[in-house]
């Protein structure tokens, strides 16, 4: 029987919880293929799934491998399955599994990656890449000559968020920690102001028209963010939801991103242009899973790491 590596959870916990396991290699069912992993990629939230903090809204079976993003090459074809081919260079955003050699996909969540695209990198598109597409477009509906401020641009989505909004046309206003400033400057932020410096009105030359949110913050902080935005304008967050007060004329919501293999096609084709970079900050072994998650819990990373089986 062939076997692979994978990295599992038998149970919620912290970050020893992760178990580097070796399982037999799986089959594809229909409509699905097998695919031989390049790398897959770290989200934060997927610290908070091991955590067991994700159960109520996103209950998943144990033992569970990790790993949301994938990107690779089809090794098997499975019934049923049509437009791809043993060879071929795909990436997805799947519920799990990616965090192995090898991972069963269905075909309807993977995408082509051109050759020009590093296929490992990637790895690093789909549930950041999603996530910021939708914010950007669909939810903040961000078009030229908006002023848009990205609060927590220093992160994997964030990167993102900054390259789209800028790409539609906006003057994109980005806060960050000193280690990510001159990465998200290169992404096209016209503004970068250090959040670590002090309150974010402060350094704020007068209001936005669209503020997208993306990190977690305290109630207190979530209410100072509403009179950084214009009368008529709107919050967009990805974290803690922002409520405006009665009057405000602030409109507000909180999203989450969902699974739209188009989305994902359009930014990759983005990528292949040279208009969106994908910044990958670290690679990783898959054994380096664990420290990963620690690293992410104690608020030290930046960009996205990606992870190598």
């Amino acid at each position: 029987m062939t076997m692979m590596k994978t990295a599992r959870i038998h149970e919620f916990g912290d970050a020893s919880v992760i178990r580097y396991d070796a399982v037999p290699l799986p089959r594809p069912a229909f409509g699905e293929v097998l695919v031989r992993v390049a790398a897959t990629s770290f989200n934060p939230t997927e610290a908070a799934l091991r955590a067991g903090m994700l159960q109520t809204f996103l209950p998943v079976d144990l033992p569970y491998t990790l790993g949301w993003d994938v990107a690779g090459t089809v090794a098997e074809i499975g019934a049923g399955v049509q437009g791809f081919a043993v060879g071929d260079r795909v990436v997805g955003r799947l519920d799990g599994g990616g965090a192995a050699q090898y991972v069963r996909a269905p075909v309807a969540s993977l995408v082509a990656v051109p050759e020009t695209v590093p296929l490992a990198h990637a790895a690093a598109l789909p549930v950041a890449g999603l996530t910021a597409w939708q914010a950007v477009f669909e939810h903040g509906k961000v078009s030229a000559g908006q002023r848009v401020l990205v609060n927590g641009a220093g992160g994997g989505v964030g990167g993102l968020v900054t390259q789209l909004a800028k790409h539609a046309g906006a003057e994109v206003i980005a806060t960050a920690a000193p280690r990510s400033a001159e990465t998200v400057r290169r992404q096209g932020a016209d503004q970068v102001i250090d959040y670590t410096a002090g309150p974010l009105n402060a350094s704020l030359e007068g209001p936005v028209d669209l503020l997208l949110n993306l990190v977690p913050l305290s109630p207190p902080d979530a209410a100072a963010l509403v009179p950084l935005v214009r009368p008529g304008g709107r919050i967009v967050s990805i974290a803690t939801p922002v409520e405006p007060p009665a009057g405000a004329g602030v409109t507000a919501m909180h999203m989450v991103a969902r699974n739209d293999v188009s989305h994902l096609e359009a930014l990759v084709g983005l990528v292949e242009a040279g208009t969106v970079a994908i910044d990958i900050s670290e690679s990783r072994p898959l054994t380096d899973l664990t420290d990963v998650h620690r690293l992410s819990e104690s608020g030290r990373t930046r960009g996205k790491i990606i992870i190598v089986p």
